[in-house]
């Protein structure tokens, strides 16, 4: 990401405690103290994606945010959607990946929705001709500390249809159109393994996501694709202070002791997609500040 030295990665960004902040679903990157780093003025790219054609899911900000602007200076092309609440954050990231001197396709998108993931991939090929990336990276949680009761059918609905059905429906809309050496990466997390008991349904759909991930690996292999998963750990996005209760002490239950940045995740997005992944398939990259995981 950077030249020089190397960081002490416990101090290399901010630490707990933060202050509290709490905010509407789906939440703004604007008023988040700290501001998150997507790599705005770190991310150096090195040509390991060029004219990659790439569709991701959540572009708008957070690790989304973070993942297009590497793939962008790593010389890939991005339409990626984002819900049409979040229409300003997606044109911040647009101007990133612009800026990069790159093609960005933001695309307004509800992917619990069939049709609506349909339209993007038909969106993907009629720009780009195909599809050499896709990142299922958009996601919904809400904390209930009250307990299963609390969780009611529609959140529910929405967590599983949000996290999984999209998901799938992209998947299956997107692989005809994928050429050997093309590659899937999810998004999955820390919650798949380490479920949080607030954050129960959400973290079902994560683990499903790693089941989903290799399964679906070993059914493309043949076909000469890739699929993949990074499985973050606390990571600063607006998704935090705008579904978790308390923001103060995010992080700290990292073995670093605070939350990633945006920023730090992306590596793993990039080599995912990259040639130099190309004997990893059915992996799940964990990226969880030190929590162990299977």
């Amino acid at each position: 990401m950077s030249d020089g030295p190397a960081q002490d990665p416990t101090t290399a960004h901010p630490r707990p405690d933060f202050p509290s902040q709490d905010q509407e679903p789906p939440g703004w990157t604007g008023p988040m103290d700290p501001p998150p780093d997507h790599g705005e003025d770190s991310y150096k790219g090195a040509h390991r994606l060029t004219d990659r054609k790439t569709v991701l899911t959540g572009g708008d900000s957070g690790i989304g945010r973070a993942v297009a602007l590497a793939f962008a200076r790593e010389g890939a092309d991005v339409l990626f959607t984002y819900l049409p609440e979040e229409e300003a954050e997606a044109r911040e990231t647009a101007r990133l990946v612009e800026d990069a001197g790159r093609t960005a396709l933001p695309v307004a998108c509800d992917i619990r929705d069939e049709q609506q993931c349909e339209r993007v991939v038909e969106r993907a090929v009629a720009e780009f001709g195909r599809i050499d990336v896709l990142v299922n990276n958009a996601a919904y949680q809400m904390s209930q500390p009250d307990g299963l009761t609390a969780v009611s059918t529609e959140q529910f609905d929405r967590v599983v249809r949000t996290n999984l059905y999209g998901m799938f429906w992209l998947c299956r809309a997107a692989v005809p159109h994928m050429r050997p050496g093309a590659s899937i990466i999810n998004t999955t997390s820390v919650q798949a393994y380490k479920p949080s008991p607030h954050l129960l349904d959400y973290a079902m759909t994560k683990g499903a996501i790693v089941t989903f991930t290799q399964g679906l690996a070993q059914m493309l292999v043949g076909d000469g694709i890739r699929v993949n998963a990074v499985a973050p750990g606390p990571v600063w996005t607006p998704l935090i202070p705008a579904t978790l209760p308390d923001t103060a002490e995010f992080g700290k239950q990292a073995p670093l002791g605070r939350p990633a940045q945006p920023a730090e995740m992306a590596p793993a997005y990039v080599y995912l997609a990259s040639d130099q992944a190309g004997f990893i398939t059915a992996e799940i990259l964990n990226a969880t500040g030190g929590t162990p995981l299977p």
